[in-house]
């Protein structure tokens, strides 16, 4: 089984660990062998938070640096960091919105922008995929990058039906309900 190694980032608050857990149970119900760990630092005082998931035959659930097929952020800032995890010719998908880190709240650092990410990408081969959608809830936004995800197959093997079954898993109804008319939209949207 071929080796494929996911790198999650955001900021606490924004849902990376039910990304990450919707992502395993995903690759689980495609048949596949899936491993992965959170790290959650600062996350309750609005901290980096990152997953690391690896799919096919590997021991280690933490993907090396520079050698990430699929990087998903949640935000501007994060997505900048996620491109030193990704390899030449990986992919980003991060959501387009900026929580202001807090060296760019004090001024001592700027606000990054769309341009010095897709540079960066551009010079790599990274293939960008840049997310905004209308959400009636800033919480989806971890679904939306899922929808993405489906949408495009980013992931080998795994199907929309996949992840909306670990979606159900990890959701009561009425969150299950709202969350899979999110991911169902980008799934329909040209």
């Amino acid at each position: 089984m071929r080796k494929f190694d996911i790198f999650l980032i955001g900021v606490g608050g924004q849902g990376i660990g039910l990304l990450s857990e919707v992502l395993i149970r995903a690759v689980d119900y495609s048949g596949q062998k899936c491993i992965g760990v959170d790290t959650h630092g600062l996350a309750q005082r609005g901290g980096i938070v990152s997953s690391h998931i690896r799919i096919g035959d590997v021991n280690s659930p933490l993907v090396i640096p520079g050698d990430v097929d699929l990087a998903l952020a949640l935000e501007r800032h994060e997505a900048a960091r996620a491109l030193n995890y990704l390899k030449d010719g990986g992919t980003l998908v991060y959501y387009n919105t900026s929580w202001q880190p807090l060296p760019v709240r004090l001024g001592r650092e700027g606000e990054i922008k769309d341009e010095e990410i897709e540079n960066v990408a551009n010079m790599r081969g990274i293939k960008v995929y840049k997310v905004k959608y209308e959400l009636p809830d800033a919480r989806m936004q971890n679904i939306a990058l899922l929808g993405v995800v489906a949408k495009n197959n980013l992931i080998p093997s795994v199907e929309p039906k996949h992840y909306l079954m670990a979606m159900e898993d990890l959701m009561n109804e009425r969150i299950y309900t709202a969350n899979k008319e999110i991911f169902e939209r980008i799934l329909e949207a040209i």
